[in-house]
């Protein structure tokens, strides 16, 4: 995932700039590789395959420039064309095509919509056209032992590559990925490959790197693993008849507190009326366009997005797109 996605903690939305973070002093990165070699051992390696994972791994200062300029720091109205384009239409739509079957099977198996499968493997990868040029393991031991914000996050996707990488047979010096340490056509980062890959081409393993089949349906499976509701809407604009009330926050990447309920008044309304239970979680998105701000009410779907990559940016654009490809697959 961009991931991430991610990716898989709840994202603080408040952006650092390199120089503001304190690089750790060489004492604590010490400690902090004590702690990792101790409680990987528990795992089951041997300290000696564990020291030599770590010295495998070298810091990468363009991990964390890229980790503090991420583009869901950008307003939605610059965000959205980075993603929203004819070219990724285009090459979504092939794609659809290209493996019509393989897409249906996983959207039966996994009971999700075949447009959310597409449009994450496009927002991700351009369908496998950019997949990361970081090592992997250089990525995830910079943010682990060099990067406190995160650290102990990343720690743990760093313990669960080396956990990966004995269980898939996979070579870790030729893996590459994002800046978070995520890989393959869906941006896996290793704790979700380990937890969520599927075999879905039945040859006996599952690669995320190779096999767009074990992508397909692995990101199906994560959807699905994650609560996708299927047919469900996703995502709803909202008219706002007066400023929005001080007691409404807007969502910040906490789980769901809020029900229909609480974000529909006089003042608070659905663009377009339909039936809606009321009772079911939602969030409150804002979308910051370039003369005003637009409003959604984000329900379970939107948040299952989010699990993917925390950022409701991100999550608007996957919808969005998805939209579009599916306008686009049925009217082919």
């Amino acid at each position: 995932m961009t991931l991430l996605k991610r990716l898989v903690t709840p994202l603080a939305f408040t952006i650092l700039s390199s120089s503001a973070i304190a690089a750790p002093t060489n004492a604590e990165v010490e400690a902090l590789k004590a702690e990792f070699i101790n409680s990987q051992t528990a795992n089951g390696f041997d300290v000696a395959e564990i020291t030599q994972f770590i010295d495998n791994a070298e810091y990468n200062q363009a991990v964390i420039d890229a980790m503090t300029k991420p583009w869901e720091a950008k307003p939605w109205h610059q965000y959205y064309p980075i993603f929203l384009t004819d070219k990724r239409l285009e090459k979504g739509l092939a794609f659809w095509n290209e493996h019509a079957d393989t897409i249906a099977k996983a959207a039966k198996e996994f009971n999700v919509d075949p447009q959310i499968i597409v449009a994450i493997i496009g927002i991700e990868t351009y369908y496998g056209g950019y997949m990361g040029n970081y090592p992997v393991k250089d990525a995830l031991y910079t943010l682990g032992f060099h990067y406190p914000p995160r650290a102990k996050f990343f720690r743990s996707e760093f313990a669960n590559l080396q956990s990966l990488v004995k269980e898939e047979q996979l070579d870790i010096n030729s893996l590459k990925g994002s800046y978070a340490g995520a890989m393959g056509f869906g941006q896996f980062i290793p704790s979700s490959y380990r937890h969520y890959a599927v075999d879905f081409d039945n040859d006996g393993k599952r690669d995320l790197l190779n096999s767009k089949a074990d992508a397909i349906g692995s990101v199906a499976n994560y959807f699905h693993q994650h609560g996708w509701q299927k047919d469900q809407p996703v995502t709803l604009q909202l008219t706002l008849n007066k400023d929005l009330p001080d007691n409404l926050k807007v969502w910040a990447g906490e789980r769901l507190h809020y029900k229909v309920a609480d974000i529909l008044s006089p003042e608070i309304s659905l663009a377009k009326s339909i039936d809606l239970d009321v009772s079911q979680p939602a969030m409150l998105v804002k979308l910051e366009q370039a003369d005003h701000d637009e409003y959604w009410l984000g329900l379970k779907n939107f948040y299952v997005i989010t699990r993917y990559n925390r950022s409701p940016l991100y999550a608007m654009a996957v919808y969005q797109f998805s939209q579009e490809l599916n306008q686009a697959y049925v009217t082919q």
